[in-house]
This record gives structure tokens, C-alpha cells and sequence, in this order.
């Protein structure tokens, strides 16, 4: 497990780079956290690490957006927000996305039943304006390989 403050929106993006340089096809990550806790921001850190060409907004109303990078690469981006329930998410078909890109995903305790069981959850505690809790735990080995690889930020000016 990994748990740090952010301290701004900029470290929070920051973070989310090292994050996305590390993914690949497979890889889950799960952002929960409540309106404003920073989840978009994150995912902007995390795409613009992986490499990502598009530009990012919270898929709240199209539910998925996906993201090309180099060679027809993809990083999908899923808001799970407005489904009703894991059924609705079945729908969606998870296992066709991971194969051709990692899937980030907000809110994914609304459809935690049919999440692949290898992923990393990340969770955004809004603290203030500016700084955010955000407690990282990985379940199966190519996710603790990810978290083994992470930075652990530190506050500025330490």
C-alpha cells in the first residue's frame, strides 16, 4: 500500500504520469472518490504519462472515452457514475477494453463485481482546496509489480 497528500492539483498530475508510464494492455485502475476529489485530474497525469494524443475530460455522460496513442494504441477511460448496476456494466464488455489498452475507472465501487480481480485501487480524499489523501492498494502481481515501481511524493520543499 502506498498513501501520500497531494498538495495540488500539479503534483496530484504528476503523480498520475509516473502512474501511466508504467501501464499496458491488462491493467486496471480503479479512482474512487467523491465529486472534486481530483479523479479527472489524475487521469489527465495518468494519460499524459502513458502517452496519451487526446485530450482528456471526465466521461461522466458517454460513459467511456478512449484514448489514442502511439501506434493505434488505446487508453480507455471509464465513468461508471450513471450505471445502475454491475448488470449494466456487463454490458459494456471490461475484458474486450483490457485487452487492447488499460482501463481506468471512476467510481468503480458501483460495478465492483465484475472488475477484473488484478487491479489497482486508488482512493482520493478530498482534504482542502488544494490537497488531496490518496491511498493506493494493489491486488495481484502485476499490480503490486506497478505500485513497487511508484514514486512517493513528498511534500514541496522536502
Amino acid at each position: 500500500m502506498l498513501s501520500f497528500i497531494s498538495h495540488s492539483p500539479e503534483q496530484t498530475r504528476q503523480w498520475g504520469q509516473s502512474l501511466g508510464a508504467l501501464l499496458r494492455p491488462g491493467d486496471c485502475i480503479c479512482l474512487q472518490g467523491d465529486l472534486g476529489a481530483g479523479k479527472t485530474t489524475l487521469v489527465q497525469g495518468i494519460a499524459a504519462g502513458w502517452g496519451a494524443h487526446d485530450e482528456v475530460s471526465s466521461p461522466t455522460f458517454v460513459l467511456v472515452n478512449v484514448y489514442r496513442g502511439e501506434n493505434n494504441q488505446r487508453l480507455f477511460h471509464l465513468d461508471t457514475y450513471r450505471i445502475e448496476s454491475p448488470a449494466e456494466a456487463e454490458e459494456l464488455d471490461l475484458d474486450s477494453m483490457l485487452t487492447q489498452g488499460p482501463l481506468v475507472v471512476e467510481w468503480p465501487e458501483r460495478i465492483q463485481p465484475v472488475l477484473p480481480f488484478e487491479h489497482l485501487w486508488i482512493a482520493l480524499t478530498l482534504l482542502d482546496d488544494t490537497r488531496r489523501q490518496i491511498v493506493v492498494e494493489a491486488t495481484g502481481r502485476r499490480p503490486q509489480q506497478i505500485l513497487a515501481q511508484l514514486p512517493s511524493p513528498h511534500a514541496p520543499g522536502h
